[in-house]
């Protein structure tokens, strides 16, 4: 059986192929193939064709649904019915300009750059902390030319910083130091720490909650051990059933008959006291407690989600865009999707971030090293994560947390990361490893 080897070394990172090969994993130094493949050529024949056109697809899509669902408050806010339409459609012209030409870069290049790139990005969280715009009681946006210029959430830049960083921080410690506390857990904690303090001053739930589960995500990819994230998942599940399972609380069954039934079924917790992420869980928990209030987005999103049905209302014919729903072209989005194209609808759309998301997989796991390989499961996992929690966000599984859906939401400079996070993928995609068959007569070919 042929073989053949192919340099899985990066420029200046050292040998990324140390340590034993996992049981399940991709063997990064050596790959076998079948007798009738010979030496495979050093880069692949372009960009993954599958995952740019669903990417493109699902891009179109997510422009048709802004035009549909933003018109009734483009001209409630600015007199033109297609003015946010316009502008979505100006950030994905020129994000998808974007995407192809970070693809055309490889990722050695893009490597040199990586560790400015996740500076840069924290002391952009560090000026929004100090000059930053405040919207909607949060101060997450940095306004370049003034109140009326342009404005862009630096947190957006930070996820792909952390992805592209914690791949490069994996591949230098190598697989042997990153099962250890000192490399393999250390430097990744101390640099989300640092990113979610800076965050949660904003505040910035979603934003809290991405970074920490990808930044999970990349640990474990790259190495560190599995007992590491135990204790600390131990407490997670304790806090969150002290929270919401109030039968565990010492005392919490209250009275006796009536009252003290009501006592255990109502959590004896205040989270109204615990600032803006309490009040979030309060509305969650009970949004009728408060309809017109805190209560009215999920109560107006469940309501489109319903009234949707099977086959939905119709392209354009949803009702909760007519002022009911917040946020309809943005964070709910998706509620105006459901109504409109109903339960079928949705699935499809949902079936093709789940196409894009496993084509990304079979990409990480067919990179031509693994430094690439840990970048695209990144990439991937940020874009399952933000497509989960926007979904449960909008059919109520979970508090609202302010998370759009990728490729779907208004927003330039979420549009614009996506968009180069794409990119990078295909950038990667480029550079997988081909094999060629022999021609006739046993003559060897290459392309």
């Amino acid at each position: 059986m042929d073989r053949f080897r192919f340099n899985n070394q990066i420029e200046h990172f050292g040998d990324i192929s140390a340590g034993t090969k996992a049981e399940g994993m991709p063997n990064w130094t050596e790959r076998k193939l079948e007798k009738e493949y010979v030496e495979p050529i050093s880069s692949g024949p372009g960009v993954d064709k599958p995952f740019l056109l669903i990417t493109l697809l699902l891009l179109a899509i997510g422009l048709i649904m802004v035009l549909s669902a933003s018109f009734v408050s483009a001209t409630y806010m600015t007199g033109e019915p297609l003015r946010l339409f316009r502008d979505q459609s100006i950030f994905a012209l020129s994000g998808v300009l974007l995407m192809v030409g970070i693809s055309r870069f490889s990722v050695r290049f893009m490597s040199r750059w990586i560790m400015l790139l996740l500076v840069v990005s924290i002391g952009l969280l560090v000026a929004v902390e100090l000059f930053g715009t405040r919207v909607n009681g949060a101060t997450r946006w940095l306004a370049l030319g003034g109140a009326d210029g342009f404005r862009f959430q630096p947190s957006e830049i930070v996820k792909v910083a952390v992805i592209l960083a914690f791949a490069q921080m994996a591949v230098r410690f190598g697989k042997a130091r990153m099962k250890t506390i000192k490399y393999g857990v250390l430097p990744f904690v101390a640099i989300t720490a640092l990113i979610v303090i800076l965050l949660e001053r904003q505040p910035h739930m979603s934003a809290v909650i991405i970074i920490g589960l990808t930044a999970v995500i990349m640990m474990f990819a790259g190495g560190t051990r599995l007992r590491y994230f135990l204790i600390p998942a131990a407490a997670l599940a304790l806090v969150l059933a002290v929270l919401f399972v109030p039968g565990l609380l010492p005392g919490s069954g209250g009275g006796e008959g009536a009252e003290g039934a009501e006592g255990t079924a109502a959590s004896s917790i205040d989270f109204s006291s615990m600032g803006h992420w309490g009040r979030r869980i309060e509305n969650w928990l009970d949004p009728d407690a408060d309809p017109l209030g805190g209560g009215f987005q999920t109560r107006q999103s469940l309501n489109a989600v319903g009234s949707g049905g099977v086959l939905g209302q119709g392209l354009g014919q949803s009702r909760q865009k007519y002022m009911y729903l917040p946020e309809e072209h943005n964070d709910f989005i998706f509620a105006v999707i459901a109504e409109e194209l109903g339960f079928v609808g949705a699935m499809l759309i949902l079936s093709l971030f789940a196409l894009l998301i496993i084509r990304g997989y079979w990409l990480a796991m067919h990179a031509k090293d693994r430094f690439s390989s840990l970048i695209v499961i990144g990439i991937t996992s940020l874009l399952a994560i933000q497509v989960f929690f926007n979904v449960a966000v909008v059919t109520g599984l979970i508090p609202a947390t302010g998370i759009p859906l990728p490729l779907f939401s208004y927003g330039g400079t979420a549009l614009w990361v996506q968009l180069a996070q794409m990119g990078i993928v295909l950038a990667i995609s480029r550079e997988i490893p081909v094999a060629v068959p022999k021609e006739r007569g046993g003559q060897e070919r290459k392309a």
